[in-house]
């Protein structure tokens, strides 16, 4: 026998009902003023423990400033991405269509420019409603609801647990009572009106009516006609409730509500509710997409932008604040992105290895900046930035290393990088000019074998030297691409061919530890580096393919610095940051440091500008402007690079398998954009997608035309002195050859 109801809490009673509506009350915020006494004194012991505790209660209402979307902006000002924890976008009261406010106050507050925040009358209507029908009604003010976002807002905010409605306590809705009492004395009618409506939510992270006007209709809130109105004034009293995508009978139902009301308060004709009742919904579904996920260019750099701010303490103490202030105080970040160059380096990554038509290995990255400031134009990749699993995507940015500085707390969501092949060569030259040394000097280029115990000049090894230790005893033989051209060469020559025995032969006669110095003052260090940025290994072999595994960032930093003629500047992505509120954040300065000689620079623009003459991109067709470039590719046949560049703009085009760096883990055999290449190599992958890019932007950051290098950096000797006249008019006497030895000039390595 099913158990008997008592009659007491039978809600079909009419005690019953009081009684629920009573318990109502206490969760909803319907509280009769001659109940709160005896209500609060039941929190406490007697009247005056009553009193005590009404007047404990706090007197004001403290409001954090609202969340808003924060937008990162390419140069030209067009949008990156919109970042938020809510979306948000406040107006004023005079953008809103008064329809909005008209319906809002029909079917939530009738009686809202009467009551002092509270209404007596609209608790007791609700009361007796409750009591003579089958539903619940409300008695919340619009201030009290007001009032109740803010505390809600405030405490999330403040990483506090925020009280919602099912969950309050008696305490707690007094306190809404008495602040939204404190609020009417504070504010205007209309404020409370304009603060409501930018405060409540209306789906998901879809807060205040012009987000929500945007979400549903793709209107501005000033635009909102009659029925988008209503349904936007049913939606607040229960967002999942009466979402018109989740339950659209049930909104539908709502708002039909909402127009009775408005029509029966006045606020609208019997013609104009006739026509809107009939329509349907009229949703035009259109989202603000959250994040680098939803980026409408260029996600991995918002991914690399949202690292720095989130790295950077002048954005606040710890990482909790320095996200609050990234994701809620409505930044406007002004970068350094050009939105040509991105469009151009994406669709030359998509072109050449689409994440449809491309083994999931493949990676594919086309990084660019200014030289001359280190202001980065272009970041792109040809995976989908996307967390899930599906094939394809990856948050994984290829382009940066995974530390900003080496510093392990400071995450720049980077890989542990690639190695670079004969891209490590240009400094090997470097080094060579910067040692007096001059390019067309003619060197062994022979093949050979360097054995075990073999010393080279080291000056940073203990003793001085590096000793050749291979593992199977056999020592070091460097083989040229195809086993071909060996023999003599210029040192010019060798760069442009990219001889191996050449970059070994000219290696052997310099300090191994002064090149990979000079690579690492230039910006090439280890991509993994934890304990500070790390240098690379002085091995010989390094100094073919690099000893160990680095950026396209350290790569395009690095080449910046020889198009810049020796001046290396810190990359750099933020030029302006500010809040809703007026707080400007610090950005870097641009920050160029002299790290090789002007002329030791022209001389390496010299050799890579050869590359494009006469070597590995001399067949690359990429426009009139004149170039440098060079290629690489590693031992392992797993990574190909192309760097190309001049003095308005430098690129790093890499394509490699990004997932290991192993001897198993060659490009051969894998697509590549729907093709499996016969060779693989730079000059055959990243080369032409470098081109492919540079004939799409013809015109853009070009620079001016190379400076040429001393002719003596050229020929080992210096020019003869042009006479000059006496006072009498008689031509000088020239140098005599003695004081050109005296000078240090000899003929030291020219075998």
């Amino acid at each position: 026998m099913a158990a008997r109801k008592s009659p007491l809490f039978d809600t079909a009673t009419t005690l019953g009902k009081i009684i629920a509506f009573l318990g109502i009350s206490a969760l909803s915020g319907v509280l009769a003023a001659g109940l709160l006494v005896p209500v609060a004194a039941a929190a406490g012991t007697g009247a005056s423990a009553s009193i005590e505790f009404f007047e404990e209660l706090p007197a004001e209402l403290e409001r954090d400033a609202l969340a808003q979307p924060t937008n990162i902006l390419a140069a030209d000002g067009s949008l990156i991405a919109t970042l938020y924890k809510e979306n948000r976008q406040p107006v004023t009261l005079d953008q809103i269509s008064p329809n909005m406010t008209d319906a809002l106050l029909a079917i939530e507050d009738a009686r809202f420019y009467e009551h002092g925040g509270v209404d007596l009358q609209g608790i007791m209507a609700a009361l007796a409603s409750n009591i003579t029908s089958d539903s619940t009604r409300g008695a919340s003010t619009i201030t009290q609801q007001f009032v109740n976002n803010v505390l809600i807002d405030s405490a999330q905010q403040r990483g506090e647990e925020a009280v919602f409605s099912g969950g309050k306590t008696v305490g707690d809705k007094l306190r809404e009572m008495k602040l939204a009492i404190a609020v009417e004395k504070e504010m205007s009618k209309e404020e409370i009106m304009e603060g409501y409506l930018n405060i409540v939510p209306f789906s998901g992270t879809t807060y205040g009516v012009q987000a929500a006007a945007k979400y549903f209709f793709n209107v501005d809130a000033v635009d909102l006609n009659i029925q988008q109105s209503a349904l936007l004034a049913g939606v607040v009293n229960g967002p999942t409730f009466y979402s018109p995508e989740l339950n659209p009978e049930r909104a539908l139902e709502r708002r039909n509500l909402v127009l009775a009301s408005m029509f029966n308060a006045g606020k609208i004709t019997q013609e104009e509710y006739d026509a809107a009742v009939v329509t349907d919904l009229g949703l035009v579904i259109t989202p603000t997409m959250n994040g680098c996920v939803g980026a409408a260019q260029a996600p991995y750099f918002c991914d690399y932008v949202t690292h720095l701010i989130l790295n950077d303490p002048a954005y606040g103490e710890s990482l909790e604040d320095r996200e609050k202030v990234l994701y809620r105080s409505g930044l406007t970040i002004k970068t350094t992105l050009d939105a040509r160059v991105q469009a151009a380096a994406q669709t030359a990554v998509i072109e050449t290895a689409n994440p449809d038509t491309t083994d999931n290995a493949v990676g594919h990255t086309m990084l660019s900046l200014d030289p001359n400031t280190g202001d980065i134009l272009s970041m792109a990749q040809n995976t989908r930035y996307d967390p899930s699993a599906d094939i394809g995507n990856s948050v994984l940015n290829l382009n940066v290393d995974q530390f900003q500085d080496g510093d392990p707390s400071k995450s720049l969501g980077g890989s542990s990088g690639f190695q670079p092949g004969s891209t490590y060569k240009p400094f090997t030259v470097a080094a060579w000019l910067a040692d007096g040394r001059a390019l067309n000097t003619s060197v062994d280029g022979r093949k050979r074998t360097y054995p075990d115990g073999d010393k080279w000049r080291a000056s940073c090894e203990p003793g001085g030297s590096y000793v050749i230790n291979s593992e199977d005893g056999d020592g070091y033989t460097p083989q040229n691409y195809g086993d071909t051209n060996y023999g003599p060469s210029t040192v010019l020559n060798g760069l442009a061919q990219s001889l191996n025995t050449i970059t070994m032969t000219t290696a052997k006669q310099l300090d191994l530890c002064k090149i990979r110095d000079i690579a690492f003052d230039m910006g090439i260090h280890l991509a993994a580096s934890d304990e500070g940025e790390e240098k690379l290994g002085i091995n010989p072999p390094a100094l073919i393919g690099g000893g160990g595994e680095v950026s396209p960032m350290s790569m395009v930093t690095a080449f910046g610095g020889f198009a810049n003629e020796g001046s290396v500047c810190e990359p750099r992505a933020l030029t302006e940051v500010t809040a809703v509120d007026g707080t400007s954040y610090p950005v870097p300065e641009v920050s160029c440091e002299q790290v090789i000689s002007e002329d030791v620079a022209r001389g390496v623009n010299w050799a890579t500008q050869e590359v494009m003459k006469k070597g590995s991109g001399s067949a690359l067709e990429y426009g009139e402007i004149p170039m440098a470039g060079k290629t690489g590719t590693n031992d392992w046949r797993s990574q190909t690079w192309f760097m190309g560049y001049n003095p308005g703009m430098v690129t790093a085009s890499w394509v490699g398998n990004r997932e290991s760096g192993g001897e198993n883990s060659s490009l051969s055999g894998l697509q590549i954009g729907g093709r499996v290449y016969p060779e693989i190599d730079g000059g055959l992958i990243a080369g032409p997608s470098w081109a492919s890019f540079m004939r799409q932007i013809p015109g853009l950051h070009v620079g001016d035309a190379f400076a040429n290098p001393p002719e003596e950096m050229l020929t080992g000797r210096k020019p003869t002195p042009t006479p000059t006249p006496t006072r009498s008019g008689e031509p000088s006497a020239p140098a005599s050859p003695e004081a050109d030895d005296d000078e240090g000039n000899d003929d030291e390595g020219n075998d």
